[in-house]
Order: structure tokens, then C-alpha cells, then sequence
């Protein structure tokens, strides 16, 4: 017996947890496995817990998840820039407004951070970053250190936006 997922309301959007670790590791997995994302090891999400934001459902489970990165002093005039990475919805959860809530929450906590403008870099369509303001960018105009780690084998586009 399929259930259906409870009600996109019924989902909280909330910072992660030390704890989330395994779980943001697991929902990335099927991204991962589809060359969508690149592939962090388990020690790398426990680390950087404090960047993402997760949606989860009222049992516990985490259902979308995505990642903030300050970088001090990236922007032009040297504000602080952003850097979103590793976007993942629940496949269940796909065209439910679920990425959009997430996507929101991040724009809202980078303003509450005073950023300059925030950064992607997606393999996909981007059709949710450009609804949300981002347009194609140079990987130049972007945070240097960020900018190295970017695999230009993957052929992802960078998207910005300023803020």
C-alpha cells in the first residue's frame, strides 16, 4: 500500500541539527547517484550542519534540505556573499512548492545576514533560482574559494543573485 506524504504544510522549515547529519547525507544520496549533486562524505555534512535548512515532516524525516555558505568579504565593494549548494527535494515532494519554501527561508536568512548577493551553480533547468531573481553570472563574479571547487567537467551553470 502507497501512502501519499502528508500535506506541505504539515512540513516545518527549520536550521539543521549536528544530528541531521546522516539524514542530509542519505537525502542527497538519489542526487548524487543521478550526477546532479557532487558527492560529500558523511564527515563534511556533520561539519557544515549550521549552513543548511531543512524541511521535515511531522515523524522526523527530512524531506528537502538546502545549503548556505557565508563567504566574508566576496562580494563587490567587499559585503559578504552566499553560496547555495546541495538543493535536494524528496522526489515524492518534487513540484510540491517544497523547493520553494526552502528557497525562500534561504533568501530570508542571507538578507538577515546583510549578504551582498548569493550564488549557484546547478546542473538542472535553474528555472526555481531564475522565478526567484537569479540570472546567469561569470564563475568570476563569484566567491574565489567557492569558484576553485567548482567542477567545470559536471557542466553546471552559475546563477546570482543580488540582494
Amino acid at each position: 500500500m502507497i501512502t501519499a506524504p502528508p500535506p506541505l504544510a504539515a512540513l516545518h522549515v527549520r536550521p539543521a541539527r549536528p544530528g541531521d547529519a546522516a539524514a542530509l547525507a542519505a537525502l542527497s544520496e538519489p542526487f548524487v547517484r543521478s550526477g546532479a549533486l557532487r558527492e560529500r562524505p558523511l564527515r563534511l555534512y556533520a561539519a557544515h550542519t549550521a549552513d543548511f535548512l531543512v524541511a521535515e515532516a511531522h515523524d522526523g524525516s527530512l524531506e528537502g534540505c538546502l545549503g548556505l555558505r557565508f563567504h566574508p568579504a566576496a562580494a563587490p565593494e567587499g559585503r559578504p556573499a552566499g553560496v547555495l549548494y546541495n538543493f535536494c527535494v524528496a522526489r515524492r515532494r518534487q513540484g510540491s512548492g517544497l523547493g520553494a519554501r526552502l528557497l525562500g527561508a534561504a533568501l530570508a536568512r542571507a538578507r538577515t545576514q546583510s549578504l551582498a548577493a548569493l550564488f549557484t551553480a546547478t546542473t538542472g533547468s535553474g528555472r526555481l533560482f531564475v522565478r526567484y531573481g537569479f540570472a546567469p553570472a561569470p564563475l568570476s563574479a563569484a566567491p574565489a574559494a567557492w569558484a576553485r571547487a567548482v567542477d567545470p567537467r559536471r557542466g553546471a551553470r552559475v546563477l546570482a543573485r543580488t540582494l
